[in-house]
């Protein structure tokens, strides 16, 4: 695994956990879910073409959660609340 894919998918998780640190607002923070998205559909391919089933599967799930952050910080109408 240490390959050209790898290295674009790590940067961008790297940017994209930035940008939301960042906190340079709705927005922003939207478009790193979906960098994280893009990000998570990388590691599934890489990890299911180099038999690593586990960076898969995880990034399966995560890629759920991204779709998820995307959905509530760049299409839904309801603001989500800090505590």
């Amino acid at each position: 695994m240490e390959g050209t894919l790898e290295w674009i998918a790590s940067i961008g998780a790297i940017f994209a956990a930035a940008l939301i640190a960042f906190d340079l607002g709705r927005r922003a923070t939207g478009y790193a879910f979906v960098l994280f998205s893009i990000v998570s559909v990388l590691w599934i391919y890489s990890g299911l073409t180099s038999d690593a089933a586990p960076i898969a599967v995880m990034n399966g799930v995560l890629l759920l959660i991204n779709a998820w952050g995307v959905w509530r910080y760049l299409f839904s109408e309801e603001r989500p609340t800090s505590s």
